[in-house]
């Protein structure tokens, strides 16, 4: 069902991204990746390799929509097609709304919810040849507000209600979308370092097995936005 497939990720190089290509590439599917800097690239690419040679890393930054157009090329180029589209670049930035700088709101805003949106604009007309899928990474953060978390929930509310939209513009075309909501995921986001005190949270691979599962539902269900956390919270 999924063998010549190809999914895009965009964030890549670590994280839920890495972990996604690697359950991916396992299951058959094609991936392209791309991240912000060349030598992650590059480490990420040959890292993947051992799961599957149908791999390509690609440096690209969602904050310019000629950046990820030139990514979607380049998956083409490579792979002829292109089915699912993930888009999962992301960062946080968490202070008091008062301390919060315009250039830290920006930088939310444009890669967590810009860059989404770039992300579709440029493969959306592959996904209409495909009849694929779009997948945004968001986050329970994008439900539940908190302390310090203005800019972040404001970006992840906003990927939530993008894309709850655009399954609903793009389901005429056969396109699906989805919105998965993470909660505590074990990466190095905001500086952490990853160690057995993260073994409670959900692992990278989880995710991608989430984003299997999904891929592999019958073409009649569409799970739109689905809330994913830990079975149980660290002490």
């Amino acid at each position: 069902m999924l063998e010549n497939k190809v999914a895009y990720i965009t964030g890549g190089t670590k994280g839920i991204g890495f972990g996604t290509a690697k359950i991916l590439l396992e299951n058959g599917i094609a991936v392209a990746f791309s991240g912000r800097n060349k030598e992650d690239v590059s480490k990420a690419e040959k890292e993947l390799q051992q799961y599957s040679d149908k791999v390509l890393g690609i440096v690209s930054d969602v904050r310019s929509i000629e950046s990820e157009a030139a990514a979607v090329r380049g998956t083409l180029e490579k792979f002829g097609r292109l089915d699912f589209v993930i888009a999962n670049a992301g960062l946080g930035v968490f202070k008091p709304v008062d301390e919060l700088t315009s250039e830290e709101w920006n930088s939310m805003i444009e890669t967590n919810l810009t860059g989404a949106f770039y992300t579709l604009k440029a493969s959306v007309e592959e996904l209409k040849k495909t009849e694929g899928y779009y997948i945004t990474v968001s986050s329970l953060a994008g439900a539940n507000f908190f302390e310090n978390g203005a800019g972040y929930n404001a970006s992840k509310f906003g990927v939530v209600g993008f894309t709850q939209a655009a399954m609903i513009d793009l389901r005429k075309y056969n396109i699906k979308a989805t919105t998965i909501m993470p909660g505590s995921v074990a990466t190095n986001f905001n500086g952490n370092v990853v160690s057995e005190k993260d073994e409670w949270k959900i692992q990278p691979e989880d995710m991608g097995n989430l984003i299997l599962d999904i891929l592999k539902m019958n073409p009649r269900v569409l799970p739109s936005k689905i809330e994913f956390r830990a079975s149980k919270p660290g002490k």
